[in-house]
């Protein structure tokens, strides 16, 4: 895969994540966000590794266990911290915290890890992007800072972060498909409990089943294979960059599709974010061809 087709790979996996808040509007809201979380991974994961096993198209000799380990733990977690931080400080500002910090928390990782320093583009692209962020979020009502609440957004941040970083360890090892299978398969089997702790009424309906398993296949499958299949020659902190295209993906649907209004703020964070994807996309390419 070239690196164009990988920035364009990893950038369809977020618009496909950009769809799930969406696809929410459709399901019961009686489901907690958390249930629908651990349901979304459980269909996700264990699809694709049951497939995988039927077909005899994994191999679990010289896995990297500790790897996959930590990448699990990192995205079972990032569900608990982000869900729960949108329910004390609202929508909005986990939103923007979360998103937001995980390119930076990602340029930080793989400078101090990796050493990799940040290049000018993806500087410049991360600002854009973030800001765009902030202006397409923090105009909305009910904007409450909560500190436990911001604190658990930049932990979500953060384990977005290195969940990235430790994935692209994992897919230097082993094929991108099995390494999804059996990351979201262990993070699921860690989120179960939440299916019997937290309100699921509605969740076996025609429509919850139908939801359901468009996140767990559209949006969790499909969406992280691309992610993954992107990040082996892209580095971690530009395809975290990347993924802001979710919230953008996010705000046109909800115009196009459930009828909501942006303002010109909004319409401003949407130029911003698309300025910044485009700033990486192009000249992150440039200076990697450069580098080579």
């Amino acid at each position: 895969m070239s690196q164009r087709i990988s920035y364009l790979v990893v950038l369809l996996g977020a618009i496909l994540w950009g769809t799930t808040g969406t696809a929410q509007t459709f399901m019961p809201q009686t489901i907690h966000p958390l249930a629908v979380g651990a349901s979304r991974l459980a269909v996700g994961g264990f699809s694709l590794l049951i497939i995988l096993l039927i077909l005899r198209k994994i191999n679990f000799r010289n896995w990297p266990w500790k790897s996959t380990v930590y990448a699990a733990i990192s995205m079972a977690v990032f569900q608990y911290l982000f869900f729960s931080s949108v329910r004390l400080t609202g929508v909005a500002i986990g939103t923007v915290v979360t998103i937001g910090s995980a390119p930076v928390f990602s340029g930080i990782i793989e400078w101090l890890l990796v050493k990799r320093r940040p290049t000018g583009v993806w500087l410049m692209a991360t600002a854009l992007a973030i800001i765009g962020c902030a202006l397409l979020f923090l105009n909305k009502e009910g904007i409450v800072v909560n500190p436990i609440g911001v604190a658990m957004s930049l932990g979500a941040g953060l384990l977005f972060a290195f969940y990235t970083l430790v994935n692209k360890d994992i897919l230097a090892k082993v094929d991108t498909v099995p390494a999804v299978a059996v990351i979201f398969s262990m993070s699921a089997m860690m989120l179960l409990p939440f299916l019997f702790l937290f309100e699921t009424e509605g969740l076996l309906t025609g429509r919850g089943i139908s939801v359901v398993l468009y996140l767990g296949i559209a949006t969790t499958s499909i969406a992280y294979i691309l992610f993954s299949a992107g990040l082996k020659r892209i580095p971690s902190s530009s395809a975290v960059t990347l993924s802001l295209a979710e919230p953008l993906t996010a705000a046109v649907l909800s115009v196009l599709v459930v009828g909501e209004q942006l303002n010109m703020t909004s319409w401003m964070g949407v130029a911003l974010l698309l300025g910044g994807i485009l700033v990486l996309t192009l000249g992150g390419r440039k200076n990697n061809r450069q580098r080579a």
